[in-house]
């Protein structure tokens, strides 16, 4: 057992290991150690700072799942833009859950949208589950304020899966959209442009919303498809 992994074992949380093992059922519960994310992330910079993380970067796959998470989170804490995106690119084919996939969000995307959408268009025609739904909270994360396009409400409503894990994060898109761009985004609710089931459970995360409107919410419900 390598360094790394023995410091992980130092970490473990028994009982949080059994939560996990509820939470992520994609992951074999013998790969799940148990560290609670607020030391994974701590670890993580850790071992940035030290510069000491290219080796573990490189060493896929991983076995545990901590390890992926703690692989997440050194990338999210990369400077350099190109370096960042060589790494994740490298990364996304091992990634095997929704939690690992949507936690890692590296900080100098803020700074490279223009970039990062080229990244993303191509991550929306990968055939990975996690690809997908990587490229699709960039989206929502990303784009969906000063940088929104409507173009970008097109292409997520054009994705067709049946993964859970591709269309849940659809909805979660949706529903994000509609709280922050609810005129360009309605239509695509009115006019039933998504499937039956992202669409209603796109109006389902928009009703718990709090950003979204008493008067919105009785209207979204009205469309819900039976």
């Amino acid at each position: 057992m390598d360094a790394i992994q023995k410091e992980l074992f130092k970490l473990q949380d028994k009982k949080y290991k059994e939560f996990q093992e509820k939470l992520i059922p994609t992951r074999d519960p013998d790969t799940i150690i148990g560290v609670r994310t607020p030391k994974l992330r701590k670890y993580a910079k850790e071992l940035f700072k030290s510069n000491n993380y290219q080796s573990f970067l490189k060493e896929l796959p991983h076995k545990y799942f901590d390890e992926n998470q703690l692989h997440a989170f050194i990338i999210s804490e990369i400077k350099d833009y190109d370096e960042c995106i060589n790494y994740i690119n490298e990364f996304l084919p091992y990634v095997d859950n929704w939690a690992t996939c949507d936690q890692m969000s590296p900080k100098v995307f803020k700074k490279n949208h223009d970039s990062l959408i080229d990244n993303i268009k191509i991550w929306l025609k990968s055939k990975e589950t996690y690809t997908i739904r990587f490229g699709i909270g960039c989206l929502l994360q990303h784009f969906l304020d000063e940088d929104f396009k409507p173009e970008y409400l097109e292409i997520v409503s054009r994705i067709k899966s049946e993964e859970y894990y591709i269309n849940m994060m659809r909805a979660w898109y949706f529903a994000t959209a509609l709280a922050k761009q609810y005129k360009l985004t309605k239509p695509y609710i009115e006019n039933n442009q998504l499937d039956k089931w992202t669409h209603n459970k796109t109006i389902q995360k928009a009703i718990e919303s709090y950003r979204i409107s008493s008067e919105q919410k009785e209207y979204l419900k009205s469309l819900k498809i039976k």
